[in-house]
């Protein structure tokens, strides 16, 4: 029977690599694309209120936030949806949920085919890093999807006990 003997392992591993390699596994878990749609019941709940039995489908919809934001208080957030607007085809509604917000529905807005083009820049509070989806729904009934991930380093929508 021979002993195990730690200063005989073949694998070498430098503290550089090792902490890159914790780094990295922290980060995997936020920058992987998830299966659901949204992490939280609420937003889950907020979106399945708007779509109703719906399918969302992907692409139309561009959603633009920083990646990194220093504070919550006044995150800047472009929206542009694909649409021709005409009188046939046009965007009705858009939603805008933020997954860790307290009440994640954080606004709608509405467009007719005189708007022109389907396209916001406004500023939102964040409560905390998070996923934020945008929901188009278009004349015809469909609905379409776009979404942005930010880091916040400083809380904005925090419940005061």
């Amino acid at each position: 029977m021979t002993e195990f003997n730690p200063s005989s392992n073949p694998i070498k591993l430098s503290r550089r690599t090792y902490l890159s390699a914790l780094g990295l596994l922290g980060l995997s878990s936020w920058m992987a694309p998830s299966l659901t749609m949204a992490k939280q019941p609420e937003a889950m709940e907020a979106i399945a209120k708007i779509a109703g039995s719906n399918t969302i489908r992907d692409g139309r919809v561009k959603l633009v936030i920083p990646p990194l934001v220093e504070s919550g208080n006044l995150v800047v957030l472009k929206l542009s949806i694909e649409s021709p607007m005409t009188a046939n085809d046009y965007v009705k509604a858009v939603h805008v949920i933020a997954e860790e917000n307290p009440s994640p529905n954080i606004f709608t807005a509405y467009f007719t085919p005189r708007s022109g083009r389907a396209e916001l820049t406004t500023r939102v509070r964040l409560a905390d890093s998070q996923r934020v989806w945008a929901i188009a729904q278009m004349s015809d009934g469909s609905f379409f999807r776009g979404y942005a991930d930010t880091l916040v380093t400083l809380s904005a929508c925090t419940e005061m006990i």
